[in-house]
């Protein structure tokens, strides 16, 4: 379940990144010097996998990571929703000192819980089946096309996760560092 190539960019280095802030779906956060930059050094890897269309989340500091990577490569950018952060709710804005595994089901790099959630915000698990979603469309929408979705940390690992097929609970829970490409590599069916 998804189209023949997709890669997966997280977006640039922002302020919010550097200030340590949970950023989530709050739409503050604006690239850094250096995000832009990532953003650029990205590209000739970018170019290296054919990409012909960029679909990006709808929350700023992706879209401008977007902007940057579709422009150098002379592709069109979409947006979609599907693709955003996931929702912290209430934690939003803070430091991210004061996220718990009790508001993220995450303890010890390992997703204990998928069902945890902070006030106001969203599951896992909610972000797996939002990503579950977007590789439908995609397959759907864009079945010959060499994607990169830009995206957030959190969305590259639901997807990732989905596209296995493993259980979400024990999934280890790799760092995934700004401006990192991630090739997506869906698990054939039978």
């Amino acid at each position: 379940m998804a189209p023949p190539s997709l890669t997966l960019l997280r977006h640039g280095e922002s302020d919010w990144n550097v200030a340590r802030r949970c950023q989530g779906q709050d739409d503050r956060a604006r690239l850094t010097d250096r995000g832009r930059a990532q953003a650029l050094e990205a590209v000739d890897a970018v170019r290296a996998r054919g990409v012909d269309l960029v679909v990006a989340s709808d929350l700023t500091r992706a879209l401008e990571t977007a902007d940057l990577v579709a422009g150098a490569l002379e592709v069109t950018r979409l947006i979609d929703p599907l693709v955003r952060e996931r929702s912290f709710g209430y934690l939003e804005g803070g430091p991210l000192a004061a996220v718990t595994p009790a508001d993220t089901g995450i303890a010890d790099d390992v997703l204990v819980d998928p069902d945890a959630r902070p006030a106001g915000g969203e599951s896992f698990r909610d972000v797996a089946l939002r990503a579950r979603r977007f590789l439908e469309k995609a397959e759907l929408a864009w079945p010959d096309r060499r994607l990169l979705v830009v995206t957030h940390g959190g969305f590259v690992r639901a997807v990732r996760a989905v596209a296995s097929g493993a259980p979400l609970e024990g999934m280890a829970w790799e760092r995934v560092d700004n401006a990192t490409l991630w090739p997506l590599e869906p698990v054939p069916t039978d």
